[in-house]
Order: C-alpha cells, then structure tokens, then sequence
C-alpha cells in the first residue's frame, strides 16, 4: 500500500494531520458515539478522499502540453475510424 504522505499535496497532509489531532480531542471530550465526534472524522475522510483523488490526476505530457496550446497542429489531430 502506498504511503499517502509520499504522493499527496503536502498541504493536503497538513491538513488531515490537523482534523486527525481535532477528531481526537472532540471524541475525548464528546465521546466516541456523539454526532460531534461523527462529523469530525467525517472531515477527515472528505480530506483524505481529496488527497486520493490529487494522487490520481496524472500531470499532462509535453505532447498534451503543446496540443492544448496548438490545437490546430498536424500532430493534434485526432483521427476517427
């Protein structure tokens, strides 16, 4: 399993890093069935779920690059059967 810290935003891990230490203090004090508690690590899930999904966006190729600034050029063209 990848470490999410080696590919993610690191802002990003910041973050969850921040709602993780927030989840845990407000279960300690709420307790760990109170809809507070729910809500936080709810938080932490949405921030993990939007690291996931920057990790899966794969950067643009220098073709791709080039294709969205020169849509015109030969070697854009896409060709259907």
């Amino acid at each position: 399993m990848t470490n999410i810290q080696e590919t993610a935003n690191p802002d990003i891990q910041d973050k969850i890093q921040e709602e993780v230490e927030q989840a845990r203090v407000v279960c300690d004090i709420t307790g760990s069935n109170s809809p507070e508690c729910a809500a936080a690590w709810d938080a932490v899930e949405e921030l993990q779920a939007e690291a996931s999904h920057q990790r899966q966006q794969k950067p643009k190729n220098s073709l791709e690059k080039y294709c969205d600034a020169n849509p015109e050029a030969d070697e854009c063209r896409l060709y259907e059967d």
